[in-house]
């Protein structure tokens, strides 16, 4: 069914209405990444299925199921590198299609809506920017966003993004949602989520966060607020024996498709490669499937 779009106009700081053509009519107000590298070792075994199991359709999600009560709360062991024990993946997870949990109010039908805003005050205090950061407050956008979850319902999220990219980054959801492509949560990471022990379970979509790249002092192109994760326990980062999430291993074979992922070709790949954007998924030395960004670093 052809999804409708949403058209919305605001002021913007000048006065004038911002509008994107083509794609979805976005709202303008004003305002409303130094570890040593593990030793590499083989990960654990995958949860997998029978071989003789044929793979589920990706495009039939079915039911979505409540969200465990202990997610998010099982801190693991750390290793010396300081990123968590490598676990199996728990078996509620292993085809991971959970209820989405609302931060933000969903939408009121399927239309596809989408905001951009200057950061506010209530954002920027919860989120990770500081004064550090190496892009300023100001080059920074709010953007909400509709989305289809696992549960098969529209909700609405929230990230931040520098404001070069913002409108951007609205075309590609905007064809995410047209797809049905499912998410799971997508909210603004907050400053204490940086320095959170790892429980190894996270699978949040976002832009903007203030933090180096794995096993680097250097900054990560999310500082710059250039690069987006999408269903990252769905598309882990994989290096040698380190798998980010750290419970995430039934994953790591790609070759067994489950809703959420994002495999060379799809609507999500052909999304940002139609910007120029690069993907993660086609590293060499490391594999980073939930992985967009300008550079391609």
């Amino acid at each position: 069914m052809a999804v409708a779009v949403a058209v919305m106009f605001a002021a913007s700081s000048c006065g004038a209405p911002t509008t994107i053509d083509p794609g979805p009519r976005v709202v303008r107000a004003d305002p409303p990444a130094g570890r040593p590298e593990p030793v590499p070792e083989p990960p654990p075994p995958a949860d997998t299925p029978p071989p003789d199991a044929p793979p589920p359709d990706p495009g039939a999600l079915g039911p979505a199921v409540d969200r465990p009560a202990w997610l998010g709360t099982r801190p693991l062991p750390l290793r010396p590198d300081g990123f968590g024990q490598i676990q199996p993946t728990p078996p509620e997870l292993v085809d991971r299609r959970l209820a989405t949990p609302d931060v933000l109010a969903p939408p009121p039908d399927d239309v596809f809506v989408a905001t951009v805003a200057t950061l506010p005050d209530d954002v920027a205090a919860r989120s990770t920017w500081q004064p550090a950061c190496p892009v300023a407050r100001a080059d920074l956008r709010y953007v909400t966003v509709s989305f289809w979850g696992f549960d098969q319902r529209p909700h609405t999220g929230e990230l931040l993004v520098h404001a070069d990219v913002a409108e951007e980054v609205v075309g590609v959801f905007r064809r995410l949602h047209d797809a049905r492509f499912p998410i799971e949560e997508m909210r603004v990471t907050r400053a204490d989520e940086l320095d959170a022990h790892p429980t190894g379970d996270d699978n949040n979509t976002g832009g903007f966060v203030c933090r180096p790249s794995r096993s680097t002092t250097a900054w990560s192109e999310h500082a710059y607020g250039r690069a987006v994760d999408i269903n990252p326990f769905h598309n882990p980062y994989v290096k040698g024996d380190v798998v980010l999430p750290e419970l995430a291993s039934a994953y790591v074979d790609r070759s067994w498709t489950r809703p959420g992922m994002i495999v060379a070709g799809d609507v999500v790949t052909a999304a940002f490669a139609d910007l120029g954007w690069g993907w993660g998924g086609e590293w060499r030395s490391s594999r980073d499937p939930m992985h967009f960004s300008t550079t391609g670093r």
